[in-house]
């Protein structure tokens, strides 16, 4: 069966239609209820976006914004997503030693993700806050000022929650 949008996101897509009077507007908030029914975004889902947009949007659009923005998975990735900064301002930070340890702890390497799917470990460029450096993204919570134990005890936390 093919995609489509949960009952939920439907809602929610059904909301945001008024609010855009440009329909190339809707790519964003359609690639997040993409990413919310799915965990990730893929080629079927993002065909089924520029279907529902309609004209203007073509899939080669969508797709475009969807590799442009770091936010969009682009495969399934494990319950914790944790997204180091490898952009120059972190990288002279220190933000490498923070991406080994944790690889390192997990026994995984970039971009990989743990056997039993609950973390995955990505390096992204520039996730906004330079000035805080070393700075990682789990799901949707920022860390800043990394170290080697800092990491360790959010990961120690993050263990915890299961």
């Amino acid at each position: 069966m093919a995609y489509q949008f949960s009952q939920e996101s439907e809602k929610r897509f059904q909301r945001l239609i008024p609010q855009f009077p440009s329909k190339r507007s809707l790519i964003l908030p359609c690639l997040f209820l993409l990413q919310a029914d799915k965990g990730f975004v893929d080629t079927e889902g993002m065909q089924y976006i520029a279907d529902r947009i309609g004209e203007p949007v073509s899939l080669a659009q969508v797709h475009g914004v969807a590799t442009f923005y770091t936010m969009y998975n682009k495969k399934p990735v494990g319950k914790f997503h944790i997204q180091v900064c490898a952009n120059i301002s972190c990288y002279l930070a220190g933000s490498d030693s923070i991406t080994e340890h944790v690889c390192s702890k997990l026994g995984i390497g970039k971009g990989e993700t743990t056997k039993d799917k609950k973390y995955t470990v990505d390096e992204v460029q520039c996730l906004g806050a330079c000035g805080f450096g070393p700075v990682a993204q789990i799901n949707d919570k920022y860390y800043e000022n990394l170290t080697p134990e800092s990491i360790e005890k959010i990961l120690s936390e993050l263990e915890k929650e299961g």
